[in-house]
């Protein structure tokens, strides 16, 4: 394979919130093309470790004197224009630009996949990468979260190939020019920001046009939001391929996914198209991933690599962190970890956990991520937590949100019977550790710290082990 020659980036950028999963991201990708970076977060992470480690400055806590006055300042949606290091950067008149830009920027002169979606961006985005490498096309990497194989959630490859998880929370993936999409759903979120279900899919039509001249859009047909979308690209004239289970599909699959198998740890299925068929396995569980397997192999394919080179090289994935992630094992009784912060993430990480588990009981201690999102979808939330035997729900994580008069997670807990509402989620994570019986399971669940309780569980079996 012939490595790619990438012109350097130069110049400065400070990168405000470098720890968060998107912008250390970033900053490793503008690092590895040449330019010099710097950046500050508001706490010292694991992320802060590794990105000094390949010769980043980062700087705990947000001050002025943190930004080089000859840098370009990069920021998130989530920063607020009171951050000290944005105040500067706007008094010195220096330039400032969104992550996504900082990205498009990182990934100049290559051909560009940018994959989206409600949910399954994170996944679907790393399996891609991930069997692009082992089918022998070394891409760069921009995922939005670990990635085993990579050791974080960036890449800078050898080709000129670049995979990107494309951001639709604040419209940022507006900014890119992609080659290839791919989108895995489109429903509704972020309707905080949007307001309607009709104006979030809205925007992933805009997305659908900053397609390049010839691009191909990948959606998944059995999802109602996505096959509205491919046919309203195809109205466009944009070039569009569907997949999906033929039973289940809205719209004609140009892949067409059949004989499925599942297991605890697995899964395999035939798919097939105008390109062949091919019997396509992976080491992921769940029908979805069946799903996002033949969204990356759509991807390969037209990249040019062998149908079954490509469908071979999909079991080179073996999941990235915070995806049903093994976080450990006291006595027979298993600790997971999930980022899932919607509703039908929800229902699909528990359906996971309920192969895994067999008859053995599953336990989820839940943090609700947005006050927003809470109240919004507080009704869709219990039905798919009700798929547990037990549920435990902590307070919500803000993140960029001031708090909501009279929304909290009860509104939530309150609407599913003998849930649990336990505000700190140190005492919920042991809790649930307490109430989970034989072989049974303990999943935390959520996009925000609750993925720190994992040990606080298994801190909890020690001790009930040492008594028994």
């Amino acid at each position: 394979m012939t490595t790619t020659v990438l012109r350097p980036i130069e110049g400065s950028f400070h990168l405000i919130g470098i720890g968060g999963a998107g912008m250390s991201v970033v900053a490793e990708l503008l690092k590895e093309r040449g330019a010099t970076v710097s950046g500050s977060d508001r706490s010292d992470s694991d992320a802060l470790t590794r990105l000094k480690s390949r010769g980043i400055s980062c700087f705990v806590g947000h001050d002025a004197a943190n930004v080089p006055e000859d840098a370009t300042i990069v920021v998130s949606t989530a920063i607020r224009e009171t951050n000290p290091e944005l105040v500067i950067g706007r008094k010195r008149g220096q330039r400032i630009i969104h992550r996504s830009r900082a990205l498009a920027l990182a990934a100049s002169g290559m051909r560009f996949l940018a994959v989206a979606g409600a949910h399954g961006k994170t996944t679907t985005s790393g399996m891609l990468a991930v069997a692009l490498r082992a089918a022998g096309l070394d891409p760069s990497v921009a995922v939005g979260g670990i990635v085993p194989q990579f050791g974080s959630g960036a890449h800078l490859g050898t080709s000129d190939v670049f995979v990107a998880e494309a951001d639709e929370s604040d419209a940022s993936f507006l900014n890119y020019r992609p080659n290839i999409e791919i989108v895995t759903n489109v429903e509704p979120d972020h309707l905080d920001r949007y307001g309607t279900p009709e104006a979030f899919e809205e925007v992933f039509l805009d997305f659908a046009r900053q397609l390049d001249v010839g691009g191909v859009l990948i959606v998944c047909a059995e999802d109602p939001g996505a096959a509205r979308l491919a046919s309203a690209a195809l109205e466009l004239g944009i070039r569009v391929l569907t997949y999906g289970r033929p039973e289940t599909s809205l719209i004609p699959a140009d892949i067409e996914i059949s004989e499925l198998e599942l297991s605890a740890r697995s899964g395999s299925a035939i798919f097939a198209s105008s390109a062949g068929i091919v019997r396509v396995a992976v080491n992921v569980p769940g029908v979805h991933n069946i799903l996002n397997a033949a969204a990356a192999w759509a991807a390969g394919v037209l990249l040019g690599i062998e149908p079954q080179v490509m469908a071979s090289s999909l079991e080179a994935f073996t999941g990235t962190a915070r995806r049903f992630e093994a976080r450990g094992e006291v006595d027979g009784r298993r600790v997971f970890d999930d980022y899932a912060h919607h509703p039908t993430e929800v229902a699909a990480s528990i359906a996971e956990a309920r192969i895994v588990a067999g008859d053995a009981p599953v336990v989820v201690v839940f943090q609700p991520h947005l006050f927003s999102r809470t109240r919004i979808f507080a009704e869709r939330f219990a039905q798919a937590l009700s798929g547990a035997d037990r549920v435990v729900v902590t307070e919500i994580y803000a993140a960029r949100e001031d708090p909501e008069p009279g929304v909290t997670a009860e509104l939530i807990s309150s609407k599913i019977e003998g849930a649990l509402y336990v505000p700190d989620m140190h005492e919920a994570a042991r809790l649930a550790a307490r109430e989970c019986g034989e072989k049974g399971i303990v999943l935390t669940m959520g996009a925000g710290s609750i993925t720190d309780c994992a040990d606080d569980v298994l801190e909890e079996w020690s001790i009930m082990a040492g008594q028994e």
